[in-house]
């Protein structure tokens, strides 16, 4: 091998390792970024929650989608908020809602521009008994698991949510327990911004059902061993 081509192999090998070392950071960036997004919602941050959004970022939630960055706004800063800490950006004296995220699986795309990742969600939340103006509508205390099947893209070097896929599989109340607690509503939301100032701009045609409902959730990724799409079978 002459030392042109031995230079060549070297600047090949080299490229081929900095995009690796590229893509290893852009897992890093992405776990950070959705790991901002349990913590800013723990404690009621949702002016910075929605600055995690693309501009055309949208959310699917409960049923309904929302479709822009502007659009998610209305449900976290407009229906949460005033739900969780009644207006306030910030958290709110005796209110937790505890999110921990956990089981990434992360895809980069090979152009390093896109990316999508499925996440586990334990969720705790509840209201202190000494806490005199608590949501009425809200369960004293609860528990929640759920499934993220979540995109991201990259702008001007930057990571950001591009869709937030929350896929809720159960919420229950924390005295009597997931095995007696009624079935979600499915979907949740029943009325579209035209009818709901704070809505979803549409309603899923097929919204993803909860406990007792045993769905599943389905991977964004083939399985690592044998290459073939994850599917159950049908009873």
């Amino acid at each position: 091998m002459s030392m042109e081509e031995r230079l060549a192999a070297a600047e090949a090998q080299i490229a081929t390792l900095a995009h690796e070392l590229g893509r290893v950071q852009d897992l890093i960036a992405i776990r950070k970024l959705q790991h901002s997004y349990g913590f800013m919602m723990d404690k009621g941050l949702y002016d910075e929650v929605c600055d995690l959004f693309a501009p055309d970022g949208a959310l699917h939630f409960m049923g309904g989608v929302w479709r822009s960055r502007d659009s998610v706004r209305r449900l976290y800063c407009g229906r949460l908020r005033e739900s969780f800490t009644h207006g306030v950006n910030g958290p709110a004296f005796g209110m937790m809602c505890e999110h921990g995220l956990s089981q990434d699986v992360i895809d980069v795309a090979p152009d390093r521009q896109s990316a999508q990742a499925r996440w586990r969600v334990f969720l705790v939340g509840g209201a202190h008994e000494s806490k005199t103006d608590r949501n009425e509508r809200l369960p004293l205390q609860w528990w929640e698991f759920g499934i993220y099947e979540n995109e991201y893209v990259r702008l001007d070097g930057v990571w950001m949510i591009k869709k937030l896929g929350y896929n809720l599989l159960l919420q229950a109340d924390y005295e009597t327990g997931w095995a007696h607690s009624p079935p979600l509503p499915s979907p949740f939301f029943t009325k579209t911004i035209d009818d709901d100032p704070l809505g979803p701009d549409y309603i899923e045609s097929q919204p993803h059902k909860g406990w007792p409902e045993t769905p599943l959730v389905p991977f964004h990724y083939l399985h690592p061993v044998t290459g073939k799409p994850i599917e159950a079978q049908k009873a």
